[in-house]
């Protein structure tokens, strides 16, 4: 029972960071912009926690230091969310080179930069103040669930409530079926007076700053500091996420967690003692074999955005 609590817990510990990265990257490719920059988004995020929460914490700020890294990760993004979306939105260049770019140059310039600021090391030092879990009253003395549920870390619940929004502004919102009809039918978006290229370059803003939270939750809970493997994969993961959830942002969600379980179940075997016997390098490839096993059998049965991909001429019907 034990073991099942905390598989449960460290799969919405795990989902938290993917369920960031997949609703920036939907908010993106709902308009039809290909986002292969999730990764790029991660690891600045990453990069802007972990340096604006040390230097927060060096000006004696404390426990509101973890936040002012949360924070600052979206506004530091945008740097690089600008450059994928001036690249493939008002130039128009080939959507999936620009985010494989923007993925390159976030990991190598965040890696100078750190070696610049914290005189040739390799990784941010170690934070002294990060997000701990929040034990909800009552509900956290629940069996099973008590621990799985409701003892989580604060960005997790924020991850959720983001879910829940981003859900109500694309379904029940003029905005959120301006997006969906730019990433559908473009042409037809046009004629009803949508300014189409506006509202991607806009799309792809917003998502590249939801995706860099992904980034900042890393370090700031599991890994309390930056590095240039801090962020390894996870981008890539959550794209897979929005592909498995079908371009909806409950679908995204429920993919976001799917994988993190997959997270989980690792660390939970290799602390199980039937399973000592298998090379730790077995655990550390489950979450990625279960990516591409899952879009192997799901892809054929995805419906993305008919536009996705396309750039688009104003005036273009």
């Amino acid at each position: 029972m034990e073991m099942i609590a905390f598989l449960l817990n460290g799969t919405f510990v795990f989902a938290t960071a993917l369920i960031f990265a997949a609703l920036g990257g939907l908010i993106t490719e709902r308009t039809g912009v290909i986002n292969l920059g999730l990764e790029g988004f991660m690891v600045s995020g990453a990069f802007t926690a972990g340096v604006v929460s040390y230097y927060a914490e060096q000006a004696g700020l404390g426990a509101a230091s973890p936040w002012m890294g949360f924070l600052a990760a979206p506004i530091f993004t945008l740097l690089f969310a600008a450059l994928h979306a001036v690249a493939s939105v008002k130039f128009k260049a080939n959507q999936v080179i620009s985010g494989l770019v923007v993925n390159m140059l976030a990991s190598s310039s965040t890696f100078f930069l750190v070696k610049l600021l914290f005189d040739g090391a390799a990784e941010t030092p170690i934070l002294n103040h990060v997000f701990n879990k929040v034990y909800i009253p009552i509900l956290s003395d629940l069996p099973i669930v008590g621990e799985g549920l409701f003892r989580l870390y604060p960005v997790t619940y924020i991850a959720l409530i983001l879910a829940a929004i981003i859900y109500f502004i694309m379904f029940h919102t003029p905005l959120g079926l301006r997006m969906r009809a730019v990433g559908e039918h473009p042409g037809s978006a046009d004629t009803a007076g949508v300014r189409v290229n506006r509202l991607r370059f806009l799309a792809v803003l917003a998502g590249g700053m939801v995706a860099s939270l992904g980034g900042a939750t890393v370090t700031l809970t599991a890994n309390s500091s930056f590095a240039f493997h801090t962020i390894s994969g996870q981008g890539y993961i959550a794209l897979a996420a929005v592909i498995f959830g079908r371009w909806h942002p409950i679908g995204a969600l429920g993919a976001a967690i799917f994988f993190g379980f997959a997270q989980a179940l690792k660390d939970q075997m290799q602390i199980v003692e039937a399973a000592k016997f298998i090379p730790n390098e077995v655990f550390y490839l489950l979450p990625y074999v279960l990516t591409l096993v899952v879009l192997i059998f799901t892809s054929k049965r995805s419906s993305s955005p008919a536009a996705l991909g396309e750039p688009y001429e104003p005036g273009k019907r």
